[in-house]
């Protein structure tokens, strides 16, 4: 039995002090239309689901047939069980633990759904679009409404389904730079009061202090492509330090010279290099060359120029093309993110009732809309009772290129 320290009368008012708990609101923005695919009766499906992404195709011009393959992407979504355990003598619970559920079960409610919350956060490293400088806080509206055009260019819908996660210091900046502008002084006044943004930009702003930070990787030397005509998930390069060394981060994202981002349906060039994320941790070899998986992958037009259906860039990167990765080595940056709704998804099982429960109580955290299970348990050889606070759930990010992460 772990050991509890409990303060008594003598040592404590009857009133707790507040509870520490951040503001979690990446769950309550996402897609959550998968909780209902798990656990369901006489159908369950394990802890793992495949999210089917629909095909695409490219126009036909003229009366000629030109039949194209179906080809159907998937992401998937699996489950991981986490949670709090607490245990108790009927001693504790006579002598000290007055307020049982605001003393001790809302706190460890507070500290599972801030786990759910913060390894939402953590997809960052996923999303290969990026702007702004990492180490500097943005202080512009501007940099915000080019977080929400390179949505608009990657086809997501223009609703009220776009949010801004940011960390309190990038929140407090652009609230500050923002109390003078024309706008409806009701909103103005809330800023003012609040420190925050609410709805501005064609974004709904929100305040997360699990925003996660990401250090940029050591660099070294002018990389450069390894070759021209390269497709693919992964991209052959040279030109680092001429030494065996870690270069660049899970993370981290580059831009290479004249390869452009094309828009998913029309597959016209937007005039913005397109940005890639690095998906594993690289390392170069003696002789400074060096293999990057990326996503998304490098996917041109076809041979004779035509679109591809899931085309990606305008073109495959010419031999020697520079690589520019964003930002200097070894910046730490926080990584505020915008993103439209269906983007990623969140699923929250409702776990079965286990046999031998004294009593189950499900629960549910304002903030993230998250239900938790409470299990009390009671070992009458030892008198020790327990209780364990338990989540079954899932992240999964569907489309990564309706993300934007805002360096800070």
């Amino acid at each position: 039995m772990a050991s509890n320290t409990f303060l008594t009368i003598s040592q404590i008012t009857y009133e707790s002090a507040m509870l520490l708990k951040n503001s979690l609101k990446l769950g309550s923005r996402v897609n959550r239309q998968y909780d209902s695919q798990f656990a369901r009766m006489g159908a369950k499906i394990g802890q793992t689901v495949s999210i089917r992404k629909p095909p695409r195709f490219v126009i036909r011009r003229g009366a000629t047939a030109q039949f194209q393959g179906i080809t159907e992407q998937f992401t998937t979504l699996t489950l991981a069980q986490a949670g709090v355990d607490l245990n108790y003598t009927s001693s504790d619970m006579t002598l000290s633990m007055d307020n049982f559920r605001r003393r001790y079960l809302d706190p460890a409610i507070a500290t599972v759904a801030n786990d759910i919350d913060q390894q939402g956060m953590l997809l960052y490293n996923q999303i290969p679009w990026m702007i702004g400088t990492p180490g500097v806080v943005p202080n512009a509206l501007l940099t915000y409404m080019q977080a929400g055009a390179i949505l608009s260019e990657e086809a997501a819908p223009r609703d009220e389904n776009r949010s801004l996660m940011l960390n309190p210091l990038s929140m407090a900046t652009i609230a500050n730079a923002n109390t003078a502008l024309f706008n409806p002084q009701t909103t103005i006044g809330e800023q003012y009061r609040s420190a925050l943004m609410s709805q501005a930009a064609g974004w709904m702003w929100y305040e997360d202090q699990n925003v996660t930070t990401h250090t940029v990787g050591p660099l070294g030397g002018t990389p450069l492509v390894d070759g021209a005509g390269q497709t693919g998930s992964s991209l052959l390069t040279k030109g680092w330090t001429m030494a065996a060394a870690l270069r660049l981060r899970r993370g981290d994202a580059f831009t290479i010279d004249n390869v452009f981002a094309v828009n998913p349906q029309s597959r016209l060039s937007q005039g913005r290099l397109r940005r890639f994320v690095v998906t594993a941790d690289v390392s170069s070899t003696a002789g400074g060359a060096a293999t990057i998986p990326i996503y998304p992958a490098l996917t041109p037009p076809n041979l004779d120029s035509t679109p591809a259906q899931f085309q990606t860039v305008n073109s495959s990167p010419a031999d020697s093309a520079a690589i520019t990765v964003i930002g200097t080595a070894n910046t730490i940056s926080p990584q505020n993110l915008g993103f439209h709704r269906d983007a990623i998804t969140l699923a929250v099982v409702d776990m079965d009732i286990p046999r031998g429960a004294v009593e189950v109580e499900r629960v549910s955290d304002e903030d993230s809309g998250i239900s938790i299970r409470i299990v009390h348990y009671y070992d009458g050889t030892n008198d020790v009772s327990g209780a364990r606070l338990d989540v079954l759930y899932g992240w999964s990010l569907i489309y990564p290129e309706i993300c934007v992460r805002i360096a800070s």
